[in-house]
């Protein structure tokens, strides 16, 4: 079964089985504007949990994008680098950074709920 958990830094983790696919928020999209660059983790790296893994790039500001959890870098969304605004027009769907092999599945626990994400959203 699918499930997906946010940070407080406005990435999101959707788990199927031992496997992960991580990019940014809805909200960390509108909040960059129109992502011109994206520069992503190679497969085989190592990632901890809140560590830096991947840099945006929008005509207001780069940003860093941070691991939600622990593991391997299986596979980079590689239709990023022709197609950047692809996070902007679908940051949970097709503009999804990369998938990983999650080291320890219980990280995930510490992470909000979608509905948890919906309030902390809110009161920003």
């Amino acid at each position: 079964m699918s499930e997906t958990r946010y940070t407080d830094q406005h990435e999101w983790i959707r788990t199927d089985g031992g496997t992960a696919t991580v990019g940014i928020t809805k909200y960390a999209a509108e909040q960059l504007g129109d992502v011109v660059y994206v520069e992503l983790p190679t497969p085989g790296k190592k990632l901890a949990a809140g560590g830096e893994a991947a840099v945006v790039e929008s005509v207001k500001a780069a940003s860093e994008v941070y691991t939600p959890a622990s593991g391997e870098v299986t596979e980079a969304n590689d239709a990023l680098a022709a197609e950047p605004a692809k996070v902007n027009a679908d940051p949970e769907g097709a503009g999804w950074f990369f998938k990983m092999k999650l080291a320890n599945a219980a990280e995930l626990s510490k992470l909000m709920t979608k509905d948890q994400y919906d309030k902390f959203v809110k009161g920003l």
